[in-house]
């Protein structure tokens, strides 16, 4: 859903379609213009960073293809792809929003040792031949 349709929606109704409460959206967007303030490479963006963020949180919260979210939004699949790569990195390298926060229930207790089996296995596949084979050889059928 563009912003320019949920902008004017109430406070709970702009909550339940985006994810996130209106203020914290606010400060997204201003942390996205500033990283887009401090960027060297000048060039005309396909959506407002409002749209882009929407796009992303979309994507975060549906789960919808690129494609569909670039129907959505006037933008190609790639396009799409590229600015939920471009918002995810801007918002991690900020430091405002960690996207993944270790806790304490993550660490394995002291004295407990994880053991992971992360080996190879071949994949067995048919062995190439030297003479290619036909369903059908005049020599071979009579």
């Amino acid at each position: 859903m563009k912003y320019e349709s949920i902008q004017h929606l109430s406070t709970e109704a702009f909550r339940r379609s985006v994810g996130i409460k209106r203020h914290l959206f606010n400060e997204l967007v201003d942390v996205l213009a500033q990283a887009e303030r401090a960027k060297k490479k000048r060039g005309r963006p396909s959506l407002s960073l409002e749209n882009q963020l929407c796009l992303t949180l979309s994507y975060w919260r549906e789960y919808r293809t690129f494609f569909h979210l670039g129907l959505t939004y006037g933008v190609h699949e790639s396009n799409a792809h590229r600015i939920v790569n471009r918002v995810e990195s801007r918002l991690a390298a900020s430091g405002y929003l960690d996207l993944v926060k270790p806790t304490a229930e993550d660490k394995p207790p002291s004295g407990v040792s994880v053991i992971l089996d992360a080996s190879e296995v071949a994949i067995e596949r048919p062995k190439k031949t030297k003479s290619p084979t036909t369903a059908a050889r005049s020599a071979t059928t009579r």
